[in-house]
C-alpha cells in the first residue's frame, strides 16, 4: 500500500493520518479538507469561542511544524465530490482525482437547516465568529433546538447579556437521550436564569422578523440560531456503491469496503460492546475511531481489531459541568446513584436490558463517574452495579 487518502481534516481525519505515520506507513499520504483552515478543534466553538474567551488561534489541533513532520500531501479548501471504488480514485471539487490504495472517510456532518434565510448555524469557526459578533447585551436571540449544542449556545448568550428564547419540539429537552427527569433538571437550569424555554413547539421557518411557529405565531428576534441536529456528509458518495444509511455503514472494524474505512461523525459502525450499530458525534470518539480505522487499514485481515469504545462526551452549561459515558439512547431505566437532581449535583446510571450501558454526571468530580465507565466497559450487570435500595426515577 503506497497511496492512502484521508478525506476529512478534522479530529478523526487528523488522528487517522497521525496513526498511519506512527504505525510505519511511509507512502504518499493525502489529507483532504473542505475548509481552508488547518485541523482545528470544534467543541470550543459553542463555548469558549462564542463567549470570546478564546481567540481562534487556540483551536489549532497541531502546530505547523507538527503537521509538516507528517509529510502530508495536504489539500485544504477543496471538497471531495465523488468516489470511484473500481478505479480507486477520489474526485475533488477542483477537478483533480486522487488515486488511492487505501481510503479513510472522515467527512463529518453538516447542520440541519430550516426554511428561510438569515439564520445562524454552529459547525465551523466562521459560523461561531459570525454569531459571536452579533451577541451583544440587550439583543434578542432565538435558539431553535434545546439539544446540547443549542443549550450551550443559549447559556453563553445569556451570560453575555442577550435575551434568549430557546425553542424545543419535544416536551422535555434531551429526554430521548438522557431521560425525562434529567432532561427536566437541565431545562430548569435555563428557566431559573430567565431564559424563555418553550417546549413542545414546532418552528416552521425563519423569517425576517425571527421565526414562525407551527401555530402561526412569530417570535421576534435579532438573531436566530438553528441547532436541530446534523446530517452525515455522504452526498459525495452517491453512486459509489458504498452502503450509506445515516452515515457510512461499516462493520465492527470500521471497514466500509475493501481498503475503505470510515471514522468520526460520518461513520455508522457496529459497536460489539453494546451489540448495536451507532453513529457518535463526540470529539473523543472521533479521534479514537480515526486511530482504529488507520490501524485496521494497515493490518492483515486476521490482525484487525474491533472498535468497541465506551463513548464519552461533556458539555458546559452555565456553571454546570456535564459528563457522560456509554450509550444512553434507548435506555430502559435511569437511576440517580449519587447526589440529588434537586441540587444539580448527581450521578445517574442507565440500564438497557440487564446491563449498565451509560452514566451521566452533573456538577461532580471526574472520579465520581469514572467507576461507571469501568462498569460499562466490562459489561457489568445492573444488579451487581446498582444498589436495589436506590429508587428509580424513571422506567
Amino acid at each position: 500500500m503506497r497511496r492512502i487518502v484521508v478525506v476529512g481534516a478534522s479530529a478523526a481525519g487528523l488522528a487517522a493520518a497521525e496513526t498511519l505515520r506512527r504505525e510505519g506507513y511511509d507512502g504518499t499520504l493525502t489529507l483532504v479538507g473542505d475548509e481552508p483552515l488547518a485541523p482545528y478543534d470544534r467543541p470550543p466553538l459553542s463555548k469558549q469561542i462564542l463567549a470570546a474567551e478564546w481567540e481562534p488561534e487556540r483551536l489549532a489541533l497541531r502546530t505547523p511544524d507538527t503537521l509538516a513532520a507528517l509529510d502530508l500531501d495536504l489539500r485544504l479548501g477543496v471538497a471531495a465530490t465523488g468516489l470511484e471504488p473500481a478505479d480507486r480514485t477520489v474526485g475533488l471539487a477542483d477537478g483533480s482525482a486522487l488515486p488511492y490504495d487505501g481510503l479513510v472517510i472522515a467527512t463529518g456532518v453538516r447542520p440541519r437547516r430550516l426554511p428561510g434565510e438569515g439564520a445562524h448555524v454552529l459547525r465551523t469557526l466562521d459560523d461561531a465568529l459570525a454569531l459571536r459578533e452579533r451577541l451583544t447585551p440587550g439583543r434578542r436571540l432565538v435558539v431553535v433546538g434545546a439539544g446540547f449544542l443549542g443549550a450551550e449556545a443559549a447559556a453563553v448568550a445569556w451570560q453575555l447579556g442577550v435575551h434568549v428564547t430557546l425553542l424545543e419540539p419535544a416536551p422535555v429537552p434531551l429526554a430521548h437521550a438522557i431521560g425525562t427527569e434529567v432532561g427536566q433538571m437541565l431545562g430548569q437550569a435555563h428557566l431559573k436564569r430567565g431564559v424563555d424555554l418553550r417546549c413542545g413547539v414546532t418552528v416552521t421557518e425563519v423569517t425576517d422578523a425571527g421565526v414562525r411557529l407551527g401555530d402561526g405565531e412569530v417570535i421576534e428576534a435579532d438573531e436566530v440560531l438553528v441547532a436541530i441536529g446534523s446530517l452525515p456528509n455522504t452526498r459525495w458518495l452517491d453512486g459509489s456503491g458504498l452502503t450509506v444509511g445515516d452515515g457510512v455503514v461499516c462493520d465492527e472494524y470500521c471497514r466500509a469496503a475493501e481498503n475503505v474505512y470510515a471514522a468520526g461523525d460520518v461513520a455508522r459502525w457496529y459497536n460489539p460492546l453494546f451489540g448495536t450499530s451507532m453513529r457518535i458525534e463526540h470529539r473523543t470518539t472521533a479521534a479514537e475511531q480515526g486511530m482504529a480505522a488507520a490501524r485496521n487499514l494497515l493490518a492483515a485481515p486476521q490482525a484487525r481489531k474491533p472498535f468497541a469504545p465506551v463513548p464519552y462526551f461533556w458539555s458546559d452549561q452555565y456553571d454546570m459541568k456535564i459528563q457522560a459515558f456509554g450509550y444512553l439512547r434507548g435506555h430502559d431505566e435511569v437511576t440517580v446513584v449519587e447526589g440529588d437532581l434537586a441540587d444539580s449535583r448527581f450521578v445517574a446510571a442507565y440500564r438497557s436490558g440487564d446491563r449498565v450501558t451509560g452514566a451521566l454526571a452533573v456538577g461532580m468530580p471526574p472520579k465520581a463517574i469514572r467507576q461507571w465507565r469501568q462498569a460499562i466497559a466490562t459489561g457489568a450487570t445492573w444488579h451487581d452495579s446498582v444498589s436495589t435500595t436506590v429508587p428509580a426515577v424513571e422506567s
